[in-house]
């Protein structure tokens, strides 16, 4: 991942409701395609801690909503 493009994720396939994620100047900005002015920008290391959190399943509805 690098530059000023932007990455969609390999989720999404041709539709165009996806996350999207690039590289500026060392940090990373994601995005809603549909929403593309709107950009969060974060470390590489909260972005990692993100991506663990959410395949760890952390942010799952069920696992919200469990005691």
């Amino acid at each position: 991942m690098g530059g000023l493009v932007w990455q969609k994720s390999s989720y999404s396939a041709s539709s165009n409701e996806c996350v999207e994620v690039r590289t500026v100047n060392g940090l990373i900005e994601l995005r809603e395609s549909d929403a593309p002015t709107t950009i969060l920008r974060t470390t590489p290391t909260t972005f990692a801690k993100l991506l663990q959190a959410t395949k760890a399943g952390e942010y799952d509805y069920r696992t919200a909503l469990s005691p």
